[in-house]
């Protein structure tokens, strides 16, 4: 049935059986692939293993119970080692996608032929990996440590940093540009009064808010190799010390809390 509305009055109107035959074969193809997703991705589930997950998990809870709170001296350096990845990768990041934005923008690429579709090809690739794996592969080049990770983090980085900012630039006024540039400024001139004055409350934006993020990503980068807390919390989990686990967790939202905390009033400062 169909409503249509004539003045004051609703009119119902019976869809044609062809139309309701349409709609029942789509839901009905619908609900048959949303079964065969589910055949496909259960296929080799065990589930005795799922029914028995609640005691399994109550179990798990009640060894990571209490915190070994004692344990937090060794966790200071590791943490602040996450901090300065998730910072320096985040500058990194900050100076390589700058210029790759400026390209990427069609009212300031040098060639929207040549230059623009390879500046969007480095944000494509940027984005479509993810830190951790850059740090596998970064790990197996250069050798574990902080420096694989500051690495990752700023390869993943520099194509979030770069589509914001691009698409920033894309959006300012133009008639502020074209004032300038008849005043006869350079290209630089223009780029300083005409262009950054507009896009500086999106760029400090992004990067906070970006630094935010890699925060989060780099606590886990230690899982690889890649340096940070990561290597306490995979180092705890192999010898099964749960109360330490749980402690990690406790600093890592901590941290991740203030860091949420810092990006807000920074972008409150510049927004």
């Amino acid at each position: 049935m169909t409503i249509e509305r004539i003045g004051d009055h609703i009119l119902w109107k019976r869809q044609p059986p062809a139309v309701v035959a349409a709609r029942f074969a789509g839901w009905l193809v619908l609900v048959a692939a949303t079964l065969w997703c589910f055949e496909i991705m259960t296929r080799d589930t065990i589930w005795s293993f799922v029914l028995d997950a609640p005691r399994q998990g109550a179990d798990l809870v009640g060894r990571m119970v209490p915190p070994r709170w004692g344990y937090i001296q060794e966790l200071w350096w590791p943490m602040w080692e996450t901090l300065n990845i998730a910072t320096l990768g985040t500058m990194i990041a900050i100076v390589m996608a700058l210029p790759v934005a400026f390209c990427a923008a069609r009212n300031t690429t040098p060639s929207v032929l040549f230059v623009r579709p390879i500046a969007l090809f480095i944000i494509v690739s940027s984005r479509s990996i993810n830190s951790l794996i850059w740090a596998l592969l970064l790990v197996s080049i250069l050798g574990p440590g902080s420096f694989a990770g500051i690495i990752a983090i700023g390869l993943r980085s520099i194509g979030f940093l770069a589509k914001l900012i691009y698409e920033a630039i894309e959006e300012i006024d133009a008639s502020q540009v074209e004032a300038i540039t008849a005043t006869g400024a350079s290209g630089a001139q223009t780029l300083v009064y005409g262009i950054w004055p507009q896009i500086l409350p999106a760029f400090a934006g992004v990067c906070v808010f970006r630094w935010d993020i890699n925060i989060r990503e780099s606590t886990v980068l230690g899982l690889v190799g890649a340096g940070g807390i990561g290597l306490n919390l995979q180092a705890s989990l192999n010898v099964l010390a749960w109360p330490q686990v749980t402690l990690i967790f406790i600093v890592i939202l901590a941290t991740v809390v203030l860091s949420e905390w810092v990006s807000a009033r920074v972008r409150h400062a510049f927004i």
